[in-house]
Parts: C-alpha cells; structure tokens; sequence
C-alpha cells in the first residue's frame, strides 16, 4: 500500500511536467503501471480474473 503522503503529492500538478509519475488509481501502486488502462498489472489481473474489464482475456496458447 502507498503512502498518504505520496498519493497526495501524485495528485497535485507537478511544477515541471517532466515530475509526473503514474500511479494505479486503486491502489497507488508506482511500478508495474500500464498506461492502457491506467492501474497497476496486480490489480489489473484480478480485475480481468474477475471479467470486469471488457475485451481481455487470458492468455492460452
């Protein structure tokens, strides 16, 4: 889990925008992020496990 402090900070507009840093928008995750869909890869797999992201599936092969 992210710290209050940095989620407030990711919140706010950076001075510079080269300051930006992504963060899951569930769980304020920093790594992993995927910009497609705007969450981090864990929270993005248990969303998909579940069938709430359209158009995704698992992979077999």
């Amino acid at each position: 889990m992210a710290r209050k402090a940095l989620l407030e900070r990711c919140l706010r507009t950076p001075k510079f925008k080269v300051r930006v840093h992504n963060r899951c928008q569930l769980c304020g995750r920093p790594r992993g992020y995927l910009r497609k869909f705007g969450m981090c890869r864990i929270c993005l797999r248990t969303l998909v496990r579940e069938g709430k992201i359209p158009g995704v599936i698992k992979a077999s092969w």
